[in-house]
């Protein structure tokens, strides 16, 4: 390292900063082939957010790692044109461009270097065999996401490409990018070296955080896809911000702290950039996060922010892999004599003679804010940059320029080079810079190897310590790291971890050491003899969330104490009670003209099929068996059938009274007096034989349901065969649906009271208490089942009640002197005309 050159020159370089310079200027120049640059100078882009139009985007504040790099390429530069042997007669032009690090802003010089060689255009071409554009090649970008637009614009022209920084492994794919190249290994280089640390120190119980970006999420990508084949497991995995404006960052970061403590590892691999890396041990600082190791790389271990955090030393052990590069001899000094000449006026007057050579107007000052700082400002960057890789970049072009020529070690012939034509070159023969031989591999990178750092704070002040290395393997000399330990050894990284009572473990990819605690879901428990699984329980047992055991089920139907069922039962007292005066007063008034037009003795024998309807309400309260769920469904279907049976004898002698008056003398006395009675025992014997078929074919049975209840099982009745079901119910069905048919059309005159009017309402509740039934019967799980069919029961009968007999009580008690043979004369009989 060139100390006292620098040394030398800070005393000019304070009195440097006094006044602007003009090494802005310095970072364009024409010549033959123009090499473009793509170079980080600024940082923080302060209004990307707020754009509303395609306006510049400006940045914060200068970076001066950019800086530095921008200088290799233009140190590099300068000596190819100066050599006599690997360009001669042939000079390189440069123009550099500022990246923001951010992809919106490498695109607008990206668009530049596309253009048509001496204008401002691109031009838009079926063939662009014979396009020459503005640049040659491309040096940079730094970052992988940045990479990853600039390389697909560049890769469809072929114009090479050499990053001096990306490290994506994407970037690998040379079918996606042809013309992507890198003087830096790739992260599948970076997390293998990571993965056989962890293995050196016995570290197999670790989390790890990536940036919110293409390099963080890529290189924590990789290596959870590596972790398992080095028998490593990942207590926590996770992603910090990288926008740090955003109001939600803050608790991010905060979440992943916490997180971090909870899992209580004791190593944690960060894969970030430098701005969120800061971010993230700032706030472990600020809340205290006991001492770790940390495993960095070099996107944040190199980093001056970050080490001059306050308190930076209680994070713990920090360790890294930084890129294996060699230094540039005289680099320092030549940056220290760059900064004495853009004092100069001759030499800045030059240079804004070649920037006016360039004609690139349409782009601004790459870098404003470097006329204002002195050597003394980059100095401390300037000690531990890796300048390497953007220097071997530039060699890398220049070597293949050279071959594409055909140049010999006293000239070059002068020949006109398409940018596609180095691509070959640059793929083979391995190529020299200061004694070092380089070649792109068959993914167009190059794996130079990696060092492992140590922080190490002597008196307050950070040293990178080298520790060991990789390449093929992995060598690390353990002496020299002191650990944050109380005894300065190596920290242990087990997995201790104990799940509670009823959570089981929910292994994590391969390895038993790698699992979630998870609660044991309902109706299964967690048994100490398996602690990685829960065991179901039996189908008559439950078990709540996070059980150690099974309980047994209780049985769960209508209970005749439920406040439910007494409130149903008082209904089913009074409808019973209703039909009984109804009963006692038809018998009391039995003679009389309105008991005999409604039937007669018919109407005693249907109210108290109506009382017997009622009573079967009980059969659905009470715990269920077979037999009684047997004869729930054929006593409803006989007793309905017995009411039934009288409205058709009814409805017979109404249709042939008013529809068939000739008919009606003949045919009358077979549904009137004592045939009537055979009619609805033909009924019933019908009915009879209906119900018997249904229960051979499959009678209703007990069955158990331990779905529809979470804790109990469920005692339902349940239907066999629904055919039999249809068969007993369907006839009921038919014999009311021809009731209505032959009621529903009966007119009388208003003097005359309509018999046929009460028998129609009463079947037309029916069918809407049967459609209302099936509706929700249908979508019930619970006792709500039987207490859906016992309020069918008692609406039916109710129902009937209302419609039919009610209002003939009305007129027998309230008005009697309706009660006559005159009212009830012609009511089954057609007026005389």
């Amino acid at each position: 390292i060139m100390v006292p050159d620098l040394l030398l020159c800070l005393s000019f370089g304070y009195a440097a900063a006094l006044k602007p310079t003009c090494l802005s200027a310095q970072f364009r120049k024409p010549g033959h082939y123009i090499i473009g640059g793509l170079f980080p100078f600024g940082t923080d882009t302060v209004n990307l957010t707020a754009r509303s139009e395609p306006a510049l985007v400006a940045c914060e504040r200068l970076f001066v790692g950019g800086l530095i790099w921008a200088l290799g390429m233009k140190f590099a530069i300068d000596q190819i044109n100066n050599s006599t042997s690997l360009l001669p007669g042939v000079k390189l032009g440069y123009d550099m461009h500022d990246t923001c690090f951010e992809p919106l802003v490498a695109l607008q010089p990206s668009l530049l270097f596309l253009t048509r060689n001496g204008t401002t255009g691109i031009g838009v071409m079926c063939n662009y065999t014979d396009y020459q554009p503005r640049v040659t090649a491309v040096i940079g970008p730094h970052k992988s996401d940045l990479c990853l637009v600039t390389a697909k614009l560049f890769s469809f022209f072929l114009i090479p490409q050499v990053s001096y920084g990306a490290s994506s492994e994407q970037l690998s794919n040379t079918e996606v990018y042809p013309s992507f190249y890198r003087t830096v290994p790739s992260d599948k280089n970076l997390v293998e070296a990571v993965a056989l640390l962890l293995n050196k120190f016995g570290w197999n119980w670790i989390a790890t955080i990536g940036s919110d970006e293409e390099y963080g999420r890529g290189a924590q990508g990789l290596f959870l896809s590596i972790a398992g084949n080095h028998s490593i497991c990942i207590a926590f995995e996770g992603l910090i911000p990288t926008d740090l404006a955003d109001p939600k960052a803050k608790t991010q970061l905060e979440g992943t702290i916490r997180l971090i403590n909870n899992t209580n590892v004791n190593i944690i691999v960060l894969f970030a950039s430098a701005q969120p890396a800061q971010a993230l041990l700032e706030h472990s600082i600020g809340m205290g996060l006991s001492k770790k190791v940390w495993i960095g790389t070099e996107a944040w271990m190199l980093s001056d922010a970050i080490a001059s955090i306050p308190n930076i030393q209680s994070i713990g052990t920090v360790l890294g892999f930084i890129m294996k590069a060699g230094t540039v001899p005289g680099f320092q000094k030549y940056v220290a004599d760059l900064f004495a000449s853009v004092q100069q006026d001759e030499f800045c007057q030059e240079s804004e003679e070649f920037n006016y050579l360039m004609n690139s107007d349409t782009q601004d000052t790459p870098c404003e804010q470097c006329n204002h700082i002195s050597l003394h400002d980059i100095s401390p960057a300037l000690s531990h940059s890796q300048i390497q890789p953007v220097y071997v970049a530039v060699y890398s072009v220049a070597h293949a320029l050279h071959r594409a020529l055909g140049c010999t070690h006293r000239a070059c012939p002068r020949a006109s080079i398409r940018s596609w034509q180095l691509l070959r070159f640059m793929d083979t023969l391995p190529f020299k810079v200061n004694g070092q031989s380089f070649r792109f591999d068959r993914s167009h990178g190059t794996n130079s190897g990696y060092k492992l750092i140590f922080w190490s704070w002597r008196n307050g002040t950070l040293v990178y310590l080298p520790v060991g290395d990789y390449e093929a393997s992995l060598y690390v000399n353990k002496s020299q790291i002191q650990f944050h330990t109380a005894d300065q050894k190596e920290p242990t990284s087990e997995c201790f971890r104990h799940c509670k009572p009823g959570q089981f473990r929910r292994i994590k990819g391969f390895h038993l050491c790698c699992y979630d605690c998870t609660d044991c879901p309902e109706n299964t428990f967690w048994s100490p003899k398996d602690s990685s699984t829960c065991t179901p329980c039996l189908e008559h047992q439950w078990a709540p969330v996070r059980s150690t055991q099974c309980y047994d089920r209780s049985e769960r139907y209508l209970f005749w104490n439920e406040p439910l069922t007494i409130a149903l039962l008082t209904l089913m007292s009074i409808i019973i009670s209703l039909t009984c005066l109804t009963a006692m007063l038809f018998f009391k008034n039995l003679e009389t003209p309105l008991v005999q037009a409604s039937g007669g003795k018919l109407n005693l024998f249907a109210l108290v099929m109506l009382m017997l309807l009622c009573l079967s309400c009980c059969l659905y309260i009470g715990k269920p068996s077979d037999n009684l769920c047997m004869i729930q469904q054929v006593v409803y279907g006989m007793c309905l059938n017995g009411c039934f049976s009288t409205f058709f004898v009814k409805s017979l002698e109404i249709t042939l009274v008013m529809e068939f008056p000739r008919c009606a003398p003949t045919f009358l006395s077979w549904v009137t007096q004592r045939r009537a009675w055979l009619l609805v025992a033909l009924c019933l014997l019908t009915e009879c034989i209906f119900c018997f078929c249904s229960l051979r074919l499959g009678p209703d049975s007990l069955r158990a349901d331990y779905k529809s209840l979470p804790t109990e099982v469920l005692l339902v009745c349940s239907t066999e065969s629904w055919f039999a079901f249809i068969l007993m119910h369907g006839y009921n069905g038919c014999l009311a649906f021809i009731c209505f048919l032959c009621t529903f059309m009966v007119q009388t005159t208003g003097k005359k009271y309509n018999i046929a009017r009460g028998i129609t309402f009463a079947i037309l509740i029916y069918f809407i208490i049967c459609i209302f039934f099936v509706a929700i019967f249908a979508t019930l799980k619970t006792v709500l089942r039987s207490v859906t069919q016992i309020s069918t029961i008692l609406a039916t009968c109710l129902g009937i009640l209302g419609t039919y007999y009610i209002p003939k009580c009305g007129i027998i008690l309230l008005r009697p002197d309706l009660n006559t043979v005159d009212y009830f004369q012609y009511s089954t009989q057609e007026e005389p005309d």
